[in-house]
Parts: C-alpha cells; sequence; structure tokens
C-alpha cells in the first residue's frame, strides 16, 4: 500500500526516531486519506490521524519482542 514508508522494527532499523514514526504516519494518513495536504476545515482531523498513528506506533514498536534479538524492541524514540 505505502511503498515508501520503511520497516522501523530491529534489525531493519536500529534505531528509530520520533521523526521516523511521525514520517510513517503522515505517510499514511495521506494515502488513506487522498490528500497530500488537507484543506483548512480538515486539517485538524488530518492532524489527529498523524498523531493517532504515530501514538499506535510507539505503542506497537515498544511492545514488539524481536526473537533472536534478546530483548524487546525498546527505546524507539
Amino acid at each position: 500500500m505505502c511503498r515508501s514508508i520503511k520497516t522501523l522494527r530491529e534489525p531493519f532499523t536500529p534505531q528509530v526516531t520520533d521523526a521516523d514514526m511521525e514520517a510513517a504516519a503522515l505517510q499514511y494518513v495521506r494515502k488513506i486519506s487522498g490528500f497530500r495536504a488537507p484543506a483548512a476545515h480538515n486539517a485538524a482531523a488530518f492532524d489527529a490521524a498523524v498523531a493517532a498513528v504515530t501514538a499506535a506506533t510507539r505503542t506497537l514498536l515498544d511492545q514488539l519482542v524481536v526473537r533472536g534479538a534478546g530483548s524487546a524492541a525498546a527505546d524507539v524514540g
């Protein structure tokens, strides 16, 4: 679906920043909304969606356990 979104978990990305997660969330929201930049009357909904997807991404990466890595994928942002 969003081919430009890179994998953000170990070992593909050893250190994930908040900016990495937000960029992926923005790509996702742009793709599903069909807007590169929303009109002013949709900006709040667009920004809220990016924030929610970023938070969900952080939660997911914090909780994933990568086998062979020896520990959970912690310290992602």
